[in-house]
Order: structure tokens, then C-alpha cells, then sequence
């Protein structure tokens, strides 16, 4: 499993099936909501003058390429800032912030997690079918009809009327500087606060305990109090300055979509995309080690990789991705390569770890199919991750994707005959 890659929408419809399906073994996608909603909004809209592809075309074709092998679906921004705010801590660099974890004890007492099928695997697989739900569609009228009542010049008027204008802020990076100072301030918390309990609608409730944990502490910087919490608001922050600064346009109100991707950038170590909105804007949030990837110069990458490996035996490829291509072909001329170099916990030259044994492979299922059948055991919710015996995470995985088997054929026909 490679680095962990946010991507948005326009990269994934950029890809063929079979790049898709090298994006998804390559690398560790995470589905952003941003991107699940994006998606889903394509059923509203209007079919291209001249396309004889309808709306429901359009977003099974995009759920035919949507990652399932090793995407992680994260957790909404809202919710995790509201919790950080709360005293939790936020998951760092590497750490995808799943939901729907059920804690279990398996039969000989082991405690682990086992995370089912997520609501956003099982919808791109109906998608596929071309199954669409009616709650699904109208979710796709409200995004859409929130995105045409956002008033961005009103917005951005406000910010002037606050000193934020072209001459006060002249780049990108002076926009980012203005927001990012804040947060690092022990200025104005209550400002602060209540510019997060705005945009990001913190229910009524959890508003005095909030306060009350920010102020115990003694109101230190919010981005070494809730730093996640503190990013959401930089993010906010420099929108609406960009905006004021006319270094974002205000006439298209997807930019406010668009921006929402970069909510999700402190957990991964690539962003790639083929917006120029994120190609300006997304640089500037990420540290040392993250990248930003233009969304063309990944696809090459890929198309190469899967011309370099179209040239393998129709044997070869019925073992599965895995055995086929344990780590990406080539050296770090290619992108994914240099990616993987770059990013991934091992390094290329190192040795690919032995194959299991029948016997051994039969065990570790068995074991893995312990969790996932095991009781639910509230009690383990409280034991740290590093402490349990197993987290097992459930996938609707097609045996076949495109001209390449995803599992070995030999076994996808054995889970057939039992069927």
C-alpha cells in the first residue's frame, strides 16, 4: 500500500478505467466527502448540447473509477474539528480518520475494530448499476442549489469593509499568511471562536463546553490548542481573504467546492488534482512532506505504467495486482515511482516480503474472519488503536477491473462456486 493521496473529482475523470485501477493499488486514496457530494450532484445537472450520455451515464462512469481497493472514506471536516475543539486530538500526517468503527472481542477474547462496508462504497457500487435512490437525488438539488445561493461577492465585500483589499493583499501567499496569523495569535479568541462555531454550525450545546475547554487551558493559540480545528478556520479564513483580495473569483461558486478539498490535506501525503484553483492555492497549506501533484502529470505516469504492464501474459494477470505488481514498475522518471520513493514506508530496493504458505494464508483469514463475525464489545472502544489484536476493514472489491484482475482469478472462482 502506497502514500496516502487525497484527490478531487477532476483527476479521477481525467483517468481511464485501467489508470484507475494503478491509481487505487498504488497509492492509499482517501474519498473526501467534498468529492462524494460532487459526484452525486452530477445527476442534476443538465446533459452536454450534443452528448447522448445522460446525467446517471456520467456518474456511473465516474463510480466505475472510484477507488475500492484501499480507499479510506474520511470522516466530515465539521465533525472532526467540532471534536478537537472538544479536547480530542486530530489525526496527524497519515492517518485517515475513518467512521463507523464497531468494536469487537473475537472468540478467544481479543479485542480489535472491524469497519464494515462504508455508506460511500456501497452507494459507487449501485451507482454502477445504475441505481440511484430518490433521497440521493434530491441531496444532489440541495448541493446544487446551495452552491448557486452562495453570494461570493457579498462575501468578499465584507472582507473589504474589514481593510482586506487588492492593495493590503497581493498573493496568494500574503492571503494564507493573514489567515495562518490568526490562528497562531493569542489574539481575539473569542472572535475566533466564534468564526468556527459560525462556519462550521456547531450545535447550541456543545458551544459552552467548547469555551469552557479552550479557556481551562488558558486560551493558548488555537493552533496548538485544536490544531485541526485551527487549520479549518485558515482555510476559511484565506477563502474569504482571497476573495476580498480579488486573487479568487467571484463569479463561480463552485470555488467555494473547490476549496473544501484543502479541509482534508493535514492527513495525506499527496493532493492531486487538475483544478488550477487547487494547482494555485493547495502549495501553500502543505509541509515538507506532503506534495502537490498536477492531475495530467500523474495520469502520464499511469498510462505508463499501464502500457509497461499490458505487455504481461494473460497468466500473469490472472494472479492478481498483487502478485503482478507488488510496488510500481520502473525507476523514478515516473512519478508514481518517485512517489512511492518518496513517501512509502519501504524503500524500493528492499526485498518483497516472502509469500505466505496455503496453510499460513488459510490461518490469517480465518483469523481476520474471527473479527468480522465477533459480538460487539463497547469496552474495547476505550483501548488505543496500538493495543488491539486486529483492525479488520470490509470492501466491496470486484474480482475484474478494466483489463486487470484485481484478485487472483483462481480465487475469485472458488467465491463463486460457493455461491
Amino acid at each position: 500500500m502506497g502514500p496516502i493521496a487525497l484527490f478531487d473529482k477532476s483527476f479521477l475523470q481525467s483517468l481511464t478505467v485501467d489508470e484507475a485501477v494503478w491509481f487505487d493499488h498504488f497509492f492509499m486514496p482517501v474519498v473526501c466527502p467534498i468529492f462524494f457530494v460532487e459526484t452525486l450532484a452530477d445527476l442534476t445537472k443538465q446533459p452536454r448540447a450534443g452528448s447522448t450520455r445522460t446525467p446517471q451515464d456520467e456518474v456511473r462512469i465516474l463510480a466505475d473509477k472510484s477507488p475500492v481497493m484501499s480507499a479510506s472514506p474520511c470522516v466530515h471536516h465539521m465533525h472532526l474539528a467540532i471534536s478537537n475543539l472538544l479536547g480530542h486530538p486530530a489525526p496527524q500526517l497519515g492517518q485517515v480518520p475513518l467512521a463507523g468503527g464497531r468494536p469487537v472481542r473475537n472468540k478467544d477474547g481479543k479485542p480489535g475494530v472491524v469497519f464494515e462496508n462504508s455508506p460511500e462504497a456501497e452507494s459507487f457500487s449501485r451507482w454502477q448499476r445504475s441505481e440511484f435512490f430518490e433521497v440521493e437525488r434530491d441531496t444532489a438539488s440541495s448541493w446544487r442549489a446551495m452552491l448557486a445561493s452562495l453570494n461570493l461577492p457579498e462575501v468578499a465585500q465584507g472582507m473589504r469593509q474589514l481593510g482586506i483589499t487588492p492593495k493590503t493583499c497581493k498573493s496568494i501567499k500574503e492571503a494564507y499568511g493573514i489567515a495562518a496569523g490568526l490562528v497562531h495569535s493569542r489574539a481575539e479568541p473569542e472572535v475566533q471562536v466564534g468564526l468556527l462555531f459560525s462556519f462550521l454550525n456547531v450545535p447550541a450545546h456543545l458551544r459552552g463546553r467548547i469555551l469552557h475547554t479552550w479557556s481551562s487551558a488558558g486560551f493558548p493559540p488555537l493552533a496548538s490548542h485544536a490544531p485541526f480545528a485551527a487549520h479549518v478556520l485558515t482555510v476559511e479564513l484565506f477563502f474569504q481573504i482571497a476573495l476580498a483580495a480579488n486573487l479568487i473569483s467571484t463569479e463561480r461558486a463552485s470555488n467555494r467546492a473547490d476549496i473544501a478539498y484543502l479541509f482534508y490535506l493535514p492527513f495525506c501525503h499527496l493532493f492531486v488534482s487538475g483544478d488550477k484553483l487547487h494547482q494555485r492555492c493547495a502549495p501553500t497549506f502543505l509541509t515538507t512532506k506532503q506534495d502537490f501533484l498536477w492531475g495530467p502529470d500523474l495520469k502520464a505516469a499511469l498510462t505508463a505504467i499501464n502500457q509497461q504492464l499490458s505487455s504481461t501474459t494473460e497468466a500473469e494477470r490472472q494472479q492478481g495486482l498483487h502478485k503482478l505488481a507488488p510496488r510500481p514498475p520502473g525507476d523514478a522518471s515516473n512519478l508514481v515511482v518517485a512517489m512511492w520513493e518518496k513517501h512509502h514506508r519501504m524503500p524500493s530496493d528492499q526485498p518483497p516480503s516472502p509469500a505466505l504458505t496455503p496453510e499460513a494464508e488459510r490461518k490469517l483469514v480465518e483469523h481476520l474472519k474471527s473479527f468480522a463475525k465477533a459480538p460487539d464489545a463497547p469496552e474495547v472502544a476505550s483501548i488505543p488503536v496500538d493495543e488491539l489484536e486486529s483492525v479488520a476493514i470490509e470492501r466491496l472489491v470486484p474480482p475484474k477491473r478494466g483489463s486487470w484482475w484485481v484478485i487472483p482469478k483462481a480465487v475469485a472462482d472458488k467465491e463463486q462456486e460457493r455461491e
